[in-house]
């Protein structure tokens, strides 16, 4: 990996923060789901709307936020969507029903939404020349916000007295101040080049669907995953191997993560690693759902946290690496749209599908399946040829 000029750090530095601020209040659920489902008594189709509910927003909030962006600049929406999920992730932690905790959680993904078409077109404007390796490392945060509720978890909720309501605030606040940072800290030269005319996606254009597609992919994997796999412990009887699971779910993606700051501009324009990806995906969703000892279930996790990490960070690269600069905003909200839209719609079936046979590892075909256009559609994108 290159040396990152003393220039680029603050602005590469608030990226990582930036993606870290997008999962912390999203994956602070997943720790403490089983004390949720036995507190508030949700059903398995219960359990796959809320894990619905943040990718729905996410699809329906994605191109108001490229709108946003275009009124205010990306670095406000940025900072406004911060503030709105750390209030709504606060509220969650006040839910005395499915009801009351699905519209906290609504408010919440609300906010994430408007920050996601942000980052894509602060990459290029805070560090234009170097692409590849500035989303790497907003995707390196974006991990840490994933592992850093998974990981800190226990101790948080022993330290709160072993409740699950608490938790959800701690990391609140930690979005807050997040918000704060990047006000504060923020390069002020955001100029003229910090506001784009267009912000309506072009549904047209095959480019955004193919994109579109292997994005929903890759986020119904991890989200699915992160889901009902404490959903399969708890029904199986293996309670003891959630926080193991989702650790090595989530602190999987770090090994991806790295291997990308090392060799994103050798494989940001390549093929096969999209397609490896999704064959991995797959044969991780195999081992989550058939294993139910320590070591195969801590591994097969991982597989699929390792895979998401690489997908993920490919596929955020190609709004700014194949697009026209003033339409990186609007694309990026019409993949998010996409990519998430369908991954909401797996995640109500496989929670149907849970219901229908009483088996929570049936949750996990339609997640296997969803995994297809990762293998197929990279073949159909010209990853070599950028829009003027």
């Amino acid at each position: 990996m290159s040396t990152v000029p003393s220039s680029s750090l603050r602005p590469l530095s608030l990226l990582w923060l930036g993606g870290v601020g997008l999962r912390l209040a999203i994956l602070a659920v997943p720790p403490v789901l089983a004390l949720i489902i036995s507190d508030l008594a949700l059903s398995g189709t219960e359990v796959g709307i809320l894990n619905a509910i943040p990718v729905a927003l996410f699809a329906l909030i994605a191109v108001p936020g490229s709108l946003l962006i275009a009124r205010v600049g990306a670095v406000k929406a940025l900072v406004v969507g911060l503030v709105i999920a750390a209030i709504g992730s606060a509220l969650r932690g006040f839910a005395l029903d499915a009801m009351s905790l699905f519209a906290a959680t609504a408010l919440m993904a609300a906010g994430v939404a408007v920050m996601q078409p942000a980052l894509p077109p602060l990459v290029r404007q805070w560090v234009p020349h170097r692409i590849g390796f500035a989303t790497a490392v907003y995707t390196n945060g974006l991990l840490c916000g994933e592992i850093f509720p998974v990981v800190l978890a226990a101790a948080i909720v022993m330290l709160l007295g072993g409740g699950w309501r608490a938790s959800l605030e701690v990391w609140s606040i930690a979005s807050a101040v997040a918000a704060v940072v990047i006000l504060v800290a923020r390069p002020r030269a955001e100029g003229v080049t910090a506001r784009h005319r267009r912000w309506m996606p072009d549904w047209r254009d095959p480019l955004l669907w193919k994109i579109g597609l292997v994005t929903s992919a890759n986020n119904q994997l991890y989200f699915c995953t992160n889901a009902f796999l404490p959903g399969l412990l708890l029904q199986t009887g293996h309670t003891d191997l959630i926080r193991p699971a989702l650790s090595a779910l989530n602190a999987g993606q770090l090994p991806g993560s790295i291997l990308l700051l090392i060799a994103a501009s050798r494989l940001e324009r390549r093929k096969w690693p999209l397609i490896l990806s999704g064959v991995f995906g797959i044969l991780g969703i195999v081992g989550v759902a058939t294993i139910t000892n320590l070591w195969g279930i801590a591994c097969a996790a991982a597989l699929i946290g390792f895979t998401c990490a690489i997908g993920l960070t490919l596929v955020l690269t190609l709004p700014a690496l194949l697009v026209a600069p003033d339409d990186v905003p609007r694309t990026a909200a019409g993949v998010f749209t996409i990519g998430y839209g369908i991954a909401m719609l797996i995640s109500i079936i496989s929670g149907v599908v849970w219901d229908i046979t009483g088996n929570a590892a049936f949750a996990f075909v339609p997640i296997g399946l969803a995994l297809v256009p990762m293998v197929v559609i990279p073949l159909a994108i010209d990853l070599r040829t950028r829009r003027v």
